[in-house]
């Protein structure tokens, strides 16, 4: 077992109502969908075991009772797995605030993302760095279904562009954190990483970057979510890790 993973607690963040994945998830969490024959939450315990995190708390909310009966029937085994329960909607990081025991670098994995990120090299270029949150990111091209108009503020048409495609740098929904970072969570109150990432940000606090050019799918629209299903048999069963 890699040194790093075998002292790295995780937390799988799996409470979210899934709404754009709406009609599935009124009867299904969103981390219980299936790809393939197994659940998505399924695959990540599974990958997270492999790389040898095997201290694992679920963040769990809408329909938890599913998840927890799926978890202690099986899936869970080789792994520390617990629970921490959302009582009301707390968004994306307050629900760190309920997990016992960072006090030390941990990881945090949104519950609807695949990817053949290798983790322990995410979790060395964190300590490598210094940084006190690192967010690991991919490119994601954007196409306009529209002609983008450029005008100056008198209204006078400067430039014209037919359905451009636009490249970022997005978010995977994978974090590694130091213990500092929960500082900024407010106690009493839904808080989103988006909200955390400015808090460090304008904080002037150490916040880093972790580039990835493998499989990464958020499974969060029906249109990834009916990709994932088609890709991910095939990609699991080869070698996509890559990092710039």
């Amino acid at each position: 077992m890699d040194p790093v993973s075998s002292a790295t607690k995780t937390v799988i963040l799996a409470g979210g109502r899934g709404t754009r994945l709406a009609p599935y998830t009124s009867v299904l969490p969103k981390p219980l969908l299936p790809i393939g024959d197994r659940a998505i939450l399924e695959i990540l315990v599974e990958r997270l075991k492999e790389a040898g995190f095997t201290d694992i708390t679920l963040s769990v909310g809408h329909l938890a009772h599913l998840i927890r009966a799926i978890f202690d029937n099986g899936p869970s085994r080789g792994v520390n797995l617990s629970y921490v329960h959302e009582e009301r909607p707390l968004g994306t990081a307050a629900p760190l605030r309920l997990v016992e025991g960072l006090d030390d670098t941990f990881l945090v994995m949104n519950g609807d993302v695949l990817t053949t990120l290798d983790l322990n090299e995410l979790v060395r270029y964190h300590r490598e760095r210094g940084y006190e949150m690192t967010i690991a990111s991919h490119e994601r091209r954007t196409r306009f279904d529209y002609g983008v108009i450029e005008a100056d503020v008198s209204g006078r048409v400067r430039a014209f562009s037919e359905k451009p495609e636009v490249t970022s740098l997005v978010s995977m929904g994978v974090y590694v954190m130091e213990p500092e970072v929960l500082e900024l969570i407010p106690g009493d109150a839904a808080f989103d990483f988006p909200e955390l990432v400015h808090a460090l940000v304008d904080g002037g606090r150490n916040v880093g970057v972790f580039p990835f050019t493998g499989y990464w799918r958020d499974l969060g629209r029906h249109e990834d979510y009916a990709a994932a299903n088609e890709e991910w048999s095939a990609v699991a069963g080869g070698s996509a890790d890559t990092t710039e």
